[in-house]
């Protein structure tokens, strides 16, 4: 039987082993490889950057307020126990001056003017009669054919018959007046805004019967505060926006003289445009906060979209030059349009990104697919803005 030699068998061990080390170290090498293409850094996100503009933005103070009448008129009943016959007008309604509104029974004073234009007549009568009789007496006077005392009594009767007819007339107008106030009309143009006229109601002097507001004008009341006062004009425009939606845009016409002491702010009235006879879109009454442009100045702004809100603070990521990404705080500004403006936190010329920069983190490492290019529509309208500041 053949036996193998150990020494014969050393170089096949020797070349086993050298194989496996070769393929072990081969297995490490492309182990390392991988370790090391995972380790390279990877671009988080594809983004678009910008750099700060100047931009004219225009400046407004922001207010609330109420809308109320510029003056409103109370018209009420002059009338003494007539029962009201007829009622022409009704909430909302249009009127003009000296339109008729309401009209009270007048059967009893329109007999007591009859009653007094008779008086009148009786009185006239009488006075004719004495003052003939006081002139026949001046022309006797001289004769002697009557007594200086019975001369004297005619020409006091003919005095007495002129006072009787001023008495006289002075009740016929007064009767006048009653029948007058029987027709109740508007003491200016304007609309109707509250009725409590009621047919067949005997009203006493005084009684409210129509409410209505001076010639339709509204009046936004907004509120200020005392250091915001010294920036508001008289004539300064104001743009309103009331609760239902509707915007005007109306003129400061007065600031008030005083400031409250509770609220320490100061009415500024602003007058809004007439409705000219058109249902009106303000209401008095209703509740509206406006804007009064105050002019116009420069700011460096930034696209909206560059500026992330995070736990109440701003903040703008600053594009590096090793593709990596800072995270600034920012103070913002005024906002028109696309553009918003940076006060503070933000260098100058600094490269920011804006498409994308709500989803990065401090230190991120990006890819930049080019400048951010603005929407034409809203860089229109926010130039557009700037220009009508200026103005």
């Amino acid at each position: 039987m053949n036996k193998t030699s150990p020494r014969r068998n050393r170089p096949y061990r020797a070349a086993l082993l050298a194989a496996v080390c070769a393929a072990a170290a081969m297995a490490s090498g492309a182990a390392a490889a991988d370790d090391r293409k995972t380790d390279a850094p990877r671009p988080s996100l594809t983004v678009t950057t910008a750099h700060p503009q100047k931009t004219t933005l225009p400046i407004r103070l922001t207010a609330n307020g109420n809308v109320a009448a510029w003056q409103e008129a109370i018209i009420s009943s002059e009338s003494n126990g007539l029962r009201l016959a007829e009622v022409f007008v009704n909430v909302g309604d249009v009127v003009t001056k000296g339109q008729l509104l309401a009209l009270f029974n007048a059967d009893t004073v329109n007999a007591d003017v009859a009653q007094a234009k008779a008086a009148l007549a009786e009185a006239e009568a009488a006075a004719a009669e004495a003052k003939a009789n006081a002139a026949r007496a001046r022309s006797i006077e001289t004769t002697g054919a009557l007594s200086a005392q019975q001369i004297s009594q005619y020409l006091t009767a003919e005095q007495t018959a002129n006072a009787r007819i001023e008495s006289a007339r002075a009740a016929l107008a007064a009767q006048g007046l009653r029948q007058k106030y029987a027709r109740v009309v508007a003491p200016d143009n304007g609309v109707i805004s509250a009725r409590n006229a009621t047919v067949g109601v005997v009203a006493g002097p005084g009684t409210e019967l129509f409410r209505m507001i001076r010639q339709g004008r509204l009046e936004w009341r907004a509120e200020v505060t005392a250091p915001e006062l010294r920036s508001v004009r008289i004539g300064d425009a104001a743009i309103v926006k009331a609760a239902n939606g509707s915007v005007l845009t109306g003129k400061v016409r007065m600031v008030a003289p005083t400031i409250d002491p509770q609220t320490r702010s100061a009415i500024v009235y602003v007058d809004l445009p007439a409705n000219n006879g058109k249902q009106p879109p303000f209401k008095a009454g209703m509740f509206a906060t406006g804007q009064f442009e105050l002019g116009a100045s420069d700011a460096m702004t930034v696209p909206q979209q560059a500026v992330a809100v995070r736990d109440g603070f701003s903040y703008v990521f600053k594009m590096n030059s090793d593709q990596r990404v800072s995270q600034l705080k920012v103070q913002t500004g005024r906002r028109l349009g696309d553009r918003i403006e940076v006060l503070d936190g933000l260098p100058v010329n600094t490269l920011v990104v804006v498409g994308g920069a709500g989803f990065l983190n401090d230190g991120d490492l990006v890819r930049s697919a080019g400048t951010y290019v603005p929407d034409n529509a809203a860089t229109s309208a926010a130039a557009s803005a700037g220009k009508a500041a200026r103005r």
